[in-house]
């Protein structure tokens, strides 16, 4: 048996594997022109209205989203060109998908606190709310302290 026959079942999974890479690259790239779409009236509604602060939440929470979706997309690509997955791409993914959450919760502290009764329901999710931030600032710190010792790492290895 010839070694190309032996494996000739791998280069047809390498392919499955890259067809299937491909087709999500396309899909992601679809959403995220979907998505930049769906912020232009977002914008113009902005743009109209300078003092409301409430659409320039809504508008930036859209905005990292589809920085999440290009980024993903160029893992993508970089997994279809080298047949392998890097890390760091996905802690940038992370990283802005807790930016995004932490915008959305200062959004919803904000109304919180913009009541003038305090009930113990208000309380109780402004707690949480507080707590939640807490967490997602820890995350965002470990997962800077990530990035920072892969790319440091990186760069010692080159030398």
């Amino acid at each position: 048996m010839a070694d190309n026959e032996r494996y000739r079942p791998y280069l047809f999974l390498g392919h499955v594997e890259t067809t299937i890479y491909v087709v999500l690259g396309v899909l992601l790239g679809a959403t995220a022109i979907l998505a930049i779409a769906g912020c232009l009236p977002l914008f113009v509604a902005d743009v109209r209205d300078l003092t409301g602060t409430a659409a320039i939440f809504v508008l930036i929470d859209r905005l990292l989203l589809v920085l999440m979706l290009v980024e993903l997309l160029h893992t993508v690509r970089i997994s279809i060109r080298s047949h392998s997955l890097f890390v760091e791409p996905f802690l940038v993914i992370g990283l802005i998908a807790i930016i995004r959450r932490t915008l959305v919760l200062t959004l919803q502290a904000e109304d919180f606190t913009r009541n003038t009764a305090w009930t113990s329901d208000i309380e109780s999710h402004f707690r949480a709310s507080m707590i939640e931030a807490g967490i997602l600032a820890l995350l965002i710190s470990v997962l800077v302290a990530s990035i920072y010792v892969i790319r440091k790492t990186k760069d010692t290895e080159t030398l």
